[in-house]
């Protein structure tokens, strides 16, 4: 049984710093009763907008800053507005939008829910990916149009996932968190991701491979690298090419990673199916050809942290902001040298 931390605690000043619809949604009545109680903070009182008298009079004696989605950027003149700012704990995954060079100079600790966030991608990935081997999106449709008793398995042959093979397209914390998903089913499972050694990636539970034979070899290709200049667009219309006739590409990372023109001519010819939780731009135009095209499940950037899930971030930002009050290392932080790894 592991006993309760009788260390005395301090109550480090806490700020909250993120939009106001994300903090009356991520932070209910509970997790703001317990904010207030590990830390010195006005639990009402969240800052959009780092520049105003009230920001600037608040950030004044923070120590802690909780943010969240809708966090203005924590530059320069932020941080001199906060001079006694040691540590930063966000409530969501990527710190990209608001963590900015000058919090690293400054030293900052930053803790992120980015793990917690990562569950319900994976799981949302894993039900796609049985789905889509299964072809349950095709059936039911096919079914719904022609309303009769149908030879699936004539109609269908290739669906199953016994023996089926999925590719993920790097082991950021999703990715990783899907391999594993994936260990109890009858899946080969390929892996790759540039900073991956072979071993490594054979520890994960997955075959490590080429960019190009993933896409030769899968029959399902999962994308899950974060959106830098040199991964834009490079799910390239080679790389589509070689996916199998058939074969499905699922996308919860960022839309730009995709070559999506390329990917619309493969899916609006039949030659492919796809189901993407993101897109470029993030709501496609009305008059986009994957809105209806019947070999494509649109979903509006859903996997995420969403309902109840959200108390899982909450939980997890409770556990670093605690470790910060007792003087413990953060459980989950974020470094500068890992950024170009993260989503």
């Amino acid at each position: 049984m592991t006993q309760p931390d009788l260390r005395p605690r301090r109550r480090p000043r806490a700020v909250l710093a993120m939009a106001r619809k994300t903090a009356h949604q991520v932070l209910d009545t509970d997790v703001r009763a317990r904010l207030a109680a590990l830390t010195d903070i006005d639990p009402q009182l969240v800052l959009d907008d780092l520049t105003t008298p009230v920001a600037h009079r608040a950030l004044a004696d923070a120590e802690l800053l909780i943010t969240g989605w809708g966090c203005p950027p924590i530059d320069g003149a932020a941080l001199d507005a906060a001079p006694r700012l040691r540590a930063v704990v966000h409530t969501a995954g990527t710190v990209r939008h608001h963590i900015t060079p000058a919090c690293w100079e400054r030293g900052l600790a930053v803790a992120s829910a980015a793990a917690a966030n990562a569950v319900p991608v994976a799981e949302y990935t894993l039900a796609m990916i049985l789905l889509a081997n299964k072809r349950v999106l095709d059936t039911a449709r096919l079914y719904r149009l022609e309303r009769r008793r149908i030879d699936w398995n004539e109609r269908h042959p290739d669906a199953g996932n016994y023996r089926r093979t999925v590719g993920i397209l790097s082991a950021s914390i999703i990715g990783r968190r899907v391999i594993d998903l994936l260990r109890p089913h009858d899946l080969t499972v390929l892996l790759h991701d540039p900073y991956v050694t072979d071993t490594e990636a054979r520890e994960l539970g997955a075959q490590p491979v080429s960019l190009p034979d993933l896409f030769a070899v899968s029959d399902v290709v999962s994308v899950h690298t974060p959106l830098l200049p040199e991964t834009r667009g490079l799910v390239s219309r080679e790389l589509l090419a070689k996916l199998r006739t058939g074969g499905t590409l699922i996308n919860t990372a960022r839309g730009a990673v995709v070559d999506q023109g390329a990917l619309t001519d493969e899916v609006v010819s039949g030659r492919l199916h796809a189901i993407l939780d993101v897109t470029e731009p993030e709501v496609l135009p009305t008059d986009s050809p994957l809105w209806d095209c019947p070999n494509v499940l649109v979903t509006p950037h859903i996997a995420g942290s969403k309902g109840g899930e959200l108390r899982r971030l909450a939980d997890l930002a409770l556990a670093e902001v605690e470790s910060y009050a007792l003087g413990r290392p953060f459980a989950h932080p974020v470094r500068p040298e890992h950024l170009a790894r993260l989503a």
